[in-house]
């Protein structure tokens, strides 16, 4: 299961996804406060497992984190630099339905060609083609910053799980469709998958 912001009581909503909307993160006390209480819903309704998706972020969520539940793994998807900056540069929403498009084609060669990035827009459809909008942090210098921050804190957080031999350092070799056969092999679900699929 995927815990996310469903939990949340409507007072609490609109203030946190203002701060989120500014590109803001939300603080640690927040954080593990939503987290705490969504364990223990879980606990009382007999759930098991969970993904937690962009956290923890800083060594101090890391190490908060650790005291109140057990991380089996933690997995450091890895993005080059230019693709992910043209990812976040291509990202559009439909100002009528909402939903979430890009239009970045990322191509990209290694420099000796023995090796291709490829990751197709996710286009939207006709009928929103005209209705697109761009967010207003999505800005190339923004981008750049968010990157910046983004790595100077979570390599404390890689290096706090790597010495637990808790991480997996995984590089996205494009989209999902060459990334997520790779991922299940890393894992060792790529067997289990199959036999899913099999079923289904």
């Amino acid at each position: 299961m995927v815990f996310g912001l469903m939990s949340l009581c409507m007072h609490n909503f609109h203030l946190l996804a203002a701060i989120v909307n500014q590109g803001k993160l939300l603080s640690d006390e927040i954080i593990i406060d939503l987290l705490s209480k969504r364990l223990e819903d879980a606990q009382t309704k007999n759930e098991t497992g969970f993904v937690l998706d962009g956290f923890p972020r800083t060594l101090r969520q890391a190490e908060i984190l650790e005291k109140v539940t057990d991380i089996d793994l933690v997995i450091n998807l890895k993005l080059r630099e230019e693709a992910l900056i043209a990812k976040c540069l291509g990202r559009r929403i439909c100002s009528e339905c909402g939903g979430n498009y890009n239009v970045a084609c990322i191509d990209i060669k290694d420099n000796d060609g023995s090796q291709r990035m490829y990751m197709p827009p996710l286009l939207p459809p006709p009928q929103c083609e005209s209705k697109l909008t761009t967010r207003s942090d999505d800005t190339e210098e923004v981008v750049k910053e968010r990157i910046r921050v983004y790595d100077e804190m979570s390599r404390p957080v890689e290096e706090f799980y790597r010495n637990r031999g808790k991480l997996l350092e995984f590089d996205l070799p494009g989209g999902i469709p060459e990334s997520w056969p790779k991922l299940l092999h890393a894992l060792n679900l790529d067997d289990h998958e199959d036999k899913q699929s099999a079923a289904a």
